[in-house]
């Protein structure tokens, strides 16, 4: 865990408070670069694991953003993307994953911030023990029978698939909301000066990318590695 991690201790989720509503009610390409440095929280009951947001992606309203699940209008997948802002919408991909937003803009708008990558400052061992594919027990130990295997702390949420991971998040947590004081909560934690804040071209994306909505801190070792789309072969 970096130096940011280890001064983090439970003292500070008693004065960081969770983000108001109105935050998430804005552009996703201007509530993106406000959220690094915010602390996302989930108190399952395996335990708590939190990260420090340090890299996320901004997707467009429908019509106007072609790298947006959006885009083409709301389906049943993507319904949470239009519902109130603040809440969290997971949708699984490539049939391996899950990924995690944070909905933007008003209610019925369909826009919202991918959350690509974090430093975690809680529950490092309970991180440790789902990226090992090993399930949390009711006590907070990892069951099941797979070894553990190392990770280095700065890979624990190092890109949006292992983010989820480590959170704990699937199926059953998409529409969660995340500005109350529910299981899941995203939190003032400390915000980053803006002159530490990159901004570019977004990973992965077929379409749109070159809108440069991908934002991270810069030289922070959890952000993930930029990688251009590539097709897939059949």
């Amino acid at each position: 865990m970096t130096s940011h991690g280890a001064s983090s201790g439970e003292a500070a989720f008693a004065r960081w408070r969770p983000l108001d509503r109105s935050f998430f009610a804005r552009r996703p390409v201007e509530v993106a670069p406000e959220l690094l440095g915010r602390v996302l929280v989930h108190d399952s009951p395996g335990g708590r694991v939190a990260v420090r947001l340090t890299e996320v992606e901004a997707y467009g309203v429908p019509g106007e953003d072609p790298a947006s699940h959006t885009y083409r209008g709301q389906t049943r997948r993507n319904a949470v993307m239009f519902g109130p802002p603040g809440h969290l919408y997971v949708y699984f991909t490539y049939g391996m994953h899950f990924c995690a937003n944070l909905v933007c803009m008003p209610e019925g708008t369909g826009a919202g911030v991918l959350l690509r990558a974090g430093e975690i400052v809680a529950g490092a061992d309970l991180a440790l023990a789902r990226r090992n594919g090993r399930r949390p027990a009711p006590n907070g130990d990892a069951a099941g029978t797979r070894p553990a295997s190392g990770v280095a702390s700065r890979d624990l949420a190092r890109g949006p698939a292992r983010l989820a991971v480590a959170l704990g998040f699937a199926r059953e947590h998409d529409g969660a909301d995340c500005c109350g004081d529910g299981p899941i909560r995203i939190l003032d934690g400390e915000p980053v000066s803006p002159s530490r804040v990159r901004t570019g071209p977004r990973t992965g994306v077929a379409n749109g990318k070159e809108t440069p909505w991908r934002f991270w801190i810069d030289a922070d070792p959890t952000v993930s590695p930029y990688r251009s789309h590539q097709p897939r072969s059949r």
